[in-house]
């Protein structure tokens, strides 16, 4: 048998995501989401990130609450006011395997952060005398121009200065306030301090 296999210019992919994302879309998102260097211009990536979001987020259910786009290989907890973050980094919540644990405490993210795939970022442990419950919330606070590593964990309570790089897979327990510095390892340790430029 002869298979047909009709190709579509990406103009015209791009165009209708486009579309899709300023009209269906901006009935479901919060509009301060929908702009920034990711939806610059009308061929520009957020567009598409919005209109593939869509089907995931609000038909399906995965991630239904948040008000903004997000892809379904993600999970965020169903506290969007506990997620602050810049709109040019909702590249953050586009990527795969990442998990925003924040029913309990705060994720605070610098301007210019860069998180890689499977991190875990938890404000919250289970009870040590009663896992079903879970101890007293402590907020995470990330710094500008930080980046962490794939397979890495953040624990309640850490603080990361500005330009903090978390090396991949390094679980970090404690807080690194002064930045610019490279952690890495399991408790994340001071690796190399980064020079200020």
């Amino acid at each position: 048998p002869i298979q047909f296999i009709i190709k579509i210019p990406l103009g015209l992919i791009k165009l209708y995501h486009f579309v899709f994302a300023n009209t269906v879309c901006r009935l479901f998102y919060s509009s301060k989401y929908l702009k920034g260097k990711w939806f610059h211009k009308w061929y520009s990536e957020g567009w598409e990130w919005t209109s593939r979001a869509f089907w995931s987020q609000k038909v399906l259910g995965k991630n239904r609450k948040l008000p903004w786009p997000t892809t379904h290989r993600i999970t965020v907890s169903p506290n969007p006011e506990n997620i602050i973050f810049h709109v040019d980094d909702i590249n953050n919540f586009h990527g795969f395997g990442c998990y925003f644990q924040c029913f309990k405490g705060k994720i605070i993210l610098g301007k210019g952060i860069y998180i890689a795939g499977n991190v875990g970022l938890i404000t919250a442990n289970h009870n040590l005398y009663d896992l079903d419950s879970h101890q007293e919330g402590k907020d995470i606070i990330l710094g500008k121009s930080c980046w962490i590593g794939m397979n890495s964990v953040i624990l309640p309570g850490v603080c990361l200065g500005d330009h903090t790089i978390v090396g991949a897979g390094s679980v970090v327990t404690k807080s690194f306030p002064e930045g610019y510095c490279v952690i890495a390892g399991n408790p994340a340790k001071l690796i190399k301090k980064i020079e200020v430029q």
